[in-house]
């Protein structure tokens, strides 16, 4: 069986360590862990691994946020993996800090790399692990929130986090979406 996990972000410097490419860094956590390298792929980086025997393709779009559904359809067919296999990882302002939450599918809630994902894939019942990133911002500021740069002290809280999205994923891909639900929201 295969599965494609899916970090959303943008591509380039501007954007790394900001709080919408908060998706690229907990798939960059999983493949460190599984010891997988991303490679220059069409429309994403792309990194193989496995997990018990069933093979995962992680992918970062290279498309940016808004194109993001285009690089989920074309690894979708070009792996030939199912929809109910599909895991994308994308950064909540509704989540207080660190929050995860996983889904079985749902609205977009305004993020606009869910909202392509869905147009491509003719859906909204895909498998979202959703991580909060809070929403401390004043009025008519989310788009600088969102793109805003993460502090040191919340970068290694993240990363002490994603031991927790790590097991999530696996979670995932070995016991499904209801029991990856069950037993790491609220977590």
């Amino acid at each position: 069986m295969k599965y494609l996990i899916v970090g959303l972000g943008n591509i380039g410097a501007e954007y790394e360590n900001t709080r919408h490419n908060i998706g690229f860094m907990v798939l960059d956590a999983f493949a460190k862990e599984s010891g997988a390298v991303f490679s220059s792929g069409r429309l994403a980086s792309v990194a193989y691994t496995k997990c018990r025997g069933r093979q995962l393709v992680l992918i970062k779009p290279t498309t940016f946020m808004n194109l993001s559904g285009r690089a989920v359809n074309y690894w979708m067919k070009e792996e030939d993996i199912p929809l109910e296999n599909v895991l994308v990882i994308v950064d909540d302002l509704a989540l207080p800090f660190c929050a995860i939450r996983m889904r079985a599918g749902g609205s977009e809630a305004g993020h606009n790399g869910l909202k392509s994902i869905t147009e491509m894939l003719g859906t909204q019942n895909y498998a979202r692990l959703r991580f909060g990133i809070g929403n401390d911002f004043p009025k008519g500021h989310q788009v600088d929130f969102v793109l805003g740069k993460w502090s040191v002290e919340k970068q290694m809280r993240i990363s002490n986090r994603t031991e927790v999205t790590n097991q999530a994923i696996q979670c995932f891909v070995l016991e499904g979406i209801q029991r990856a639900m069950n037993t790491y929201n609220g977590k």
